[in-house]
C-alpha cells in the first residue's frame, strides 16, 4: 500500500508482526485470522496519518520441517520453497494482506544475522554447552514440562496441544542462561503492565516466571536442517530461537542500522496463545541479554473452534480460507471473524453464524443503506448529491454520532486491539443512520414541491450520503474493496481525494462530502448470497 503523504519522515514506524508462520502444511483459518487482524491494525495506523510497517513470514526450519519433506519425498528447502509460492503467498495476496515484507527464515540476510546474535550472546558469556533430557514435542518442536503433559486412556503421556505422543530426547546442547533474566522479566511486567493482553494471558506468564526459570536449550544436535552454531557445527540453532530473531532481522539488525533503529522493536506482536511463552518470557529475555530494547505489546488471540476442538490440520479441522472467500467474498471473510470473536478470546466458527450476520450486518443494514441513498439521490435529484439546507436536531443527533464513533472506533481498533468493539461502534453509527432516514421518510418529503420540502429533502439525503462517506473511511482498513466501490459511488474522490489516504479523524469533520458529487447506485455491496448446494 503507498504511504499517506502525512507520514513523519524519520519517525518511529509503527511496526506490527504476526507470527511466521510453519510451513509444514497449507495456511488455514487460523493463520488467516491474525494475519487479517495485523492487516486491520495496520491500515488503521496508515490511515492515522502514521509510518507503518507491516511484517509476516515463514518458519522454515526445524525437525517437523525435515520429517514432513521427507515424507514428500524432497529436501526440506524444496518444501519450503512449493509451500510458500503456491500457498502462503498467493493467500495473502488474495485476502488482500498489505505486508511490507515477507520474512522466510532459510534466506542469507535472516540466517547470517542469527548466527552473528548467537555469537554475541556465546562471547558474552550468556551461553554454555550443557546435556539435556526430556520429553519433547516435535509439532511445538518444544521440550515440554512434565506437568504440561495429558495422558491418554493407556497412560501415554501427549503433548496438551497436539494430543499426539511426546518423544524422550537426550542430547548435548548448548544452553541460554534464562533462569537469570526471572527477575528482571518480572520487574518488567511490573513496570508495563500493558505488555502482555490479554489480562489473563498476562497472568499466565506472571505465575509461570515466578515458579522458576530452567536454562534454554538453544541448539539441536540430533539433526540437522536449521542454522549452524556458528563456532560448533555440529549443533543447529534451536528453531524457536531462529524464529523469533525474524523481528530483527527483517529490518535490518546488525545490516541497516538506520532501518533497524527506525522500525525496532516492535510495537505489536499478533501470535496465537499457544506460542506465548516464546514471545512473552524468552524473546525479551534474549533482548535484555543483548542490550536491545524490548516490543512494546504481546497480544495473544485465542483459538477458533470447530466442534468444539482448536482448529488446526493435525485435528482435521483446518478450513481453507478460499471455502469462505468463494461463497462470502474476502471483504466479508476480513470483517466476519474480527466482528463475531473478541480478540483475546477463544471463539467458535459456523457457516449458520457467518451466514446470519452476513445477512442482517452486511446486507440488510449496510449494503442496502448504501444502495437506498444511491437510489433516492439518483430518483430526486437526477444523481448529483444536493447541498444541505439547515440542519435540525434529528442531524444533529447524527453529527454527535458520528463523532462518538469515530472515537470510539480510533480508540478500540487503534489503541486497544479492540477489532470487534470497533467494528460495532462503526455499525451502531450505521444502524442509527438507517433509523434516522425511516424517522424522516424522505419518500414523503419528496412529495412536498414546495422551496421549504426540496431544502428538507436536500438535507436528509446530504446527511445519508454524508454519513456513508465516513463509514467508507472507517471501514477501509476491514473491508477495502467494498470501501472504495462505495467511495466511487458516492462520487467523493474528485473532490476529497483517493480513499486510501483519508485520515481516520477526517471522517468525523462533517461536512466533507462536496455538494455536486455524482452519486451513482452501483453494484450491490453485499449481494445475496446462493444456497448452499444439496446433494
Amino acid at each position: 500500500m503507498a504511504a499517506t503523504g502525512s507520514e513523519k519522515q524519520g519517525a518511529k514506524a509503527f511496526y506490527v508482526s504476526t507470527p511466521i508462520y510453519y510451513v509444514n502444511d497449507a495456511p488455514h483459518l487460523g493463520h488467516a485470522y491474525t494475519t487479517v487482524a495485523g492487516d486491520v491494525l495496520t491500515r488503521w495506523h496508515r490511515q492515522r496519518g502514521e509510518k507503518v510497517w507491516y511484517l509476516t513470514g515463514t518458519d522454515e526450519h526445524g525437525q517437523k520441517i525435515m520429517r514432513t519433506a521427507d515424507a514428500n519425498g524432497v529436501t526440506p528447502q524444496e518444501w519450503c520453497d512449493k509451500l510458500v509460492e503456491e500457498a502462503w503467498k498467493p493467500l495473502w495476496e488474495h485476502l488482500n494482506i498489505a505486508n511490507d515484507d515477507f520474512i522466510r527464515t532459510t534466506e542469507k540476510r535472516h540466517t547470517d544475522r542469527v548466527q552473528e546474535f548467537v555469537q554475541d550472546l556465546y562471547d558474552k558469556g550468556e551461553i554454555y554447552k550443557g546435556g539435556y533430557e526430556g520429553p519433547y514435542c516435535v509439532g511445538c518442536e518444544e521440550y515440554k514440562l512434565p506437568g504440561d503433559l495429558i495422558e491418554d486412556e493407556q497412560g501415554v503421556k501427549l503433548c496438551p496441544v497436539h494430543k499426539k505422543p511426546v518423544e524422550i530426547l537426550k542430547e548435548e546442547n548448548y544452553f541460554f542462561k534464562l533462569s537469570e533474566y526471572g527477575p528482571k522479566l518480572l520487574d518488567f511486567y511490573e513496570k508495563n503492565p500493558g505488555f502482555i493482553q490479554p489480562e489473563s494471558a498476562r497472568n499466565e506468564v506472571v505465575n509461570f516466571v515466578r515458579q522458576g526459570l530452567e536454562d534454554l536449550s538453544i541448539s539441536r544436535s540430533t539433526f540437522d536442517w536449521g542454522i549452524p552454531i556458528p563456532w560448533d557445527e555440529k549443533h543447529v540453532i534451536y528453531v524457536w530461537v531462529d524464529a523469533l530473531l525474524n523481528y530483527a532481522t527483517a529490518v535490518g539488525y546488525n545490516e541497516n542500522p538506520a532501518k533497524f533503529d527506525e522500525t525496532f522493536p516492535a510495537n505489536v506482536h499478533l501470535i496465537g496463545k499457544d506460542i506465548l511463552r516464546f514471545h512473552a518470557v524468552i524473546w525479551p529475555a534474549m533482548l535484555m541479554a543483548q542490550g536491545l530494547p524490548v516490543p512494546g505489546k504481546v497480544a495473544a488471540n485465542g483459538w477458533l473452534m470447530v466442534g468444539g476442538e482448536k482448529m488446526s490440520k493435525s485435528n482435521l479441522t483446518g478450513i481453507k480460507p478460499q471455502d469462505l472467500t468463494s461463497h462470502f467474498g474476502v471483504d466479508a471473510y476480513r470483517w466476519y471473524f474480527l466482528r463475531a470473536i473478541a480478540f483475546g478470546q477463544d471463539g467458535s466458527f459456523s457457516w449458520e453464524d457467518f451466514t446470519a450476520r452476513y445477512t442482517s450486518e452486511l446486507a440488510n443494514d449496510y449494503g442496502n443503506l448504501a444502495s437506498r441513498v444511491a437510489a433516492m439521490v439518483g430518483k430526486y435529484f437526477g444523481g448529483a448529491l444536493p447541498a444541505s439546507g439547515a440542519d435540525g436536531p434529528a442531524e444533529a443527533a447524527v453529527h454527535e454520532g458520528l463523532a462518538k464513533a469515530v472515537a470510539e472506533a480510533d480508540r478500540k481498533i487503534g489503541e486497544e486491539l479492540d477489532f470487534q468493539g470497533g467494528i460495532l461502534a462503526i455499525f451502531d453509527f450505521v444502524k442509527q443512520v438507517n433509523g434516522y432516514i425511516t424517522e424522516q421518510e424522505p419518500w414523503k418529503v419528496a412529495k412536498d414541491d414546495s422551496d421549504e420540502g426540496r431544502a428538507r429533502l436536500a438535507t436528509i439525503l446530504y446527511t445519508a450520503a454524508e454519513s456513508l462517506r465516513a463509514v467508507a473511511v472507517l471501514l477501509n482498513p476491514i473491508m477495502p474493496e467494498t470501501s472504495q466501490k462505495l467511495w466511487d459511488s458516492l462520487g467523493a474522490e474528485p473532490g476529497l481525494g483517493a480513499l486510501a489516504d483519508q485520515r481516520v479523524d477526517d471522517a468525523a469533520t462533517w461536512g466533507r462530502l462536496p455538494a455536486g458529487a455524482t452519486v451513482t447506485k452501483g453494484a450491490v455491496l453485499f449481494p445475496r448470497l446462493e444456497e448452499p448446494k444439496k446433494d
